[in-house]
């Protein structure tokens, strides 16, 4: 499990290739994870990405 600071850095890292951009489309490859996937994601095609966080350290 990664840490928070490689997860910060991370996110630090991909924020300023990722704000402002817009989502193409949404694919979910697998769909048996620990929680359904909601089908709102497919809502996020030709929406600009506003920001990148994260929740806790992941």
């Amino acid at each position: 499990m990664p840490e928070l600071p490689e997860v910060e850095t991370s996110r630090r890292g991909i924020e300023p290739h990722l704000v402002g951009a817009t989502i193409l489309h949404a694919v979910v490859r697998n769909g048996r994870l620990r929680w359904p996937v909601s089908e709102e994601i497919y809502r996020l095609s030709d929406q600009p990405v506003l920001s990148v966080q994260r929740r806790a350290k992941y």
